[in-house]
Parts: structure tokens; sequence; C-alpha cells
């Protein structure tokens, strides 16, 4: 039976769904926020990299073929600059006039892409995050698990940069969240292999089970 959802105990709160390419991130991030707003919550929702100007020209840059000589480490800068903005000019302020924050993706990203799968490892990844971001974690973050294969067949449009990596790199990446999420404090997974509203149901039960210790 779904959790009644105490969407007072929402507010300031900043919650991150994150996982491999095509799991969905974008749909349910959007289902979740129209969720909370129709039970008359405040929130915002944004996405990592992008959500503000400055780091939509990141993004771009980023995911563009024709950046397919960047290395590792200009890719971890380079999200992590995005994010930095992001959370400037977006989310900080978001939370501090006591709204609930929804972000398509932040730092777990960059520890499954970069420091796993791209082998840079997380030790360089963290201290960038330290150095760089106001705040490193969010209060919640949900990885939505599916196959890698699975998930990119989903994707409905042409591969950027990041999606065009080979198999090998996109079942590292799905690992490397599942060992992250077993590992981390407030990080929860659920299964992104049933239908849109399933995959909702379970991200609505996780966060009632939060809101409602």
């Amino acid at each position: 039976m779904m959790c009644l959802m105490n969407i007072a105990n929402l507010k300031g709160k900043f919650i991150v769904l994150d996982g491999p390419d095509g799991c969905g991130k974008s749909t349910q991030t959007k289902l979740l926020t129209d969720f909370i707003k129709k039970q008359g919550g405040s929130v915002i929702l944004t996405r990592d990299p992008g959500g503000t100007l400055i780091g939509e020209q990141v993004r771009r840059i980023l995911l563009d073929h024709n950046s397919a000589k960047m290395s590792v480490r200009t890719e971890v800068l380079l999200y992590m600059a995005s994010r930095c903005q992001l959370y400037h000019e977006s989310i900080g302020p978001a939370l501090a006039a006591g709204n609930c924050v929804i972000c398509d993706r932040w730092l777990s990203s960059t520890l499954a892409y970069q420091a796993a799968a791209g082998k840079i490892g997380p030790q360089m990844v963290l201290a960038v995050a330290e150095a760089a971001l106001e705040r490193v974690w969010p209060d919640l973050t949900i990885i939505i698990d599916l196959p890698s294969g699975l998930g990119l067949a989903r994707i409905g449009r042409s591969l950027d940069r990041m999606e065009n990596k080979s198999p090998t790199f996109h079942q590292q990446v799905r690992q490397a969240f599942l060992e992250l999420a077993s590992q981390e404090e407030n990080f929860h997974v659920v299964d992104g292999a049933g239908s849109v509203n399933e995959v909702h149901q379970q991200i609505r039960e996780v966060i009632s089970h939060y809101v409602n210790p």
C-alpha cells in the first residue's frame, strides 16, 4: 500500500534522481515534480549539467560529438563547473526559500561515469567536488536501475557523445551506480524496468518513507 506523503516535510529538501542513460530520469523527475505540485508542495525542477544559461552552454560542449578528444579530467571539471553554477544560481536560493528541489543527475553521475567507467578514480572527483561545490550531497538520491542495453534502446533520438560510448563503458556505469548506492547514506535503488507508472509509484514510496521516518 502506498504510504501517505507528508509534503510539508519536503520543504527545503534537495532530491536527486540518477541512473544509467535511458533509465527514465527525465520522465520521472517531471512526474515527481507534478505530483508534489498537485499535493500543494512548492517544488523546483532542474537538471545537471544545465539548469542555467551558463550550465546549458557547458552541457552542449560536454555532449557534442565534436568534443571527442575531451579528456576525462576535463569532463570532471566541466561537469563540476556546471554543477557549481547550478547550485549558486538556482538550487541554493530555491532551498533557502523553502522549496523542494528535484534534480536530474548530480555528483553521483560523475562518480559513475568519470570516476568508475572513465577510470579516473573517486578521489579526484570527490576532491574537486569538495573544493568547488557549496553542497556536495543532496538529502536523498534515488537511482533508477536498468540494464544498460535496455536503457540505450529506449532513447528515441540520436545518441549524444556520452551515450555513444561502448557497451562495456555503460555496463560499468550501471555497476558503479549500484555500488555507490550500497555505500552511501540516503541512496535508494528502484527498478526501472517496469512501466512509467510503476517506476513512479516506487519513487513515491521511497520518498514517502523518507518524509515519514
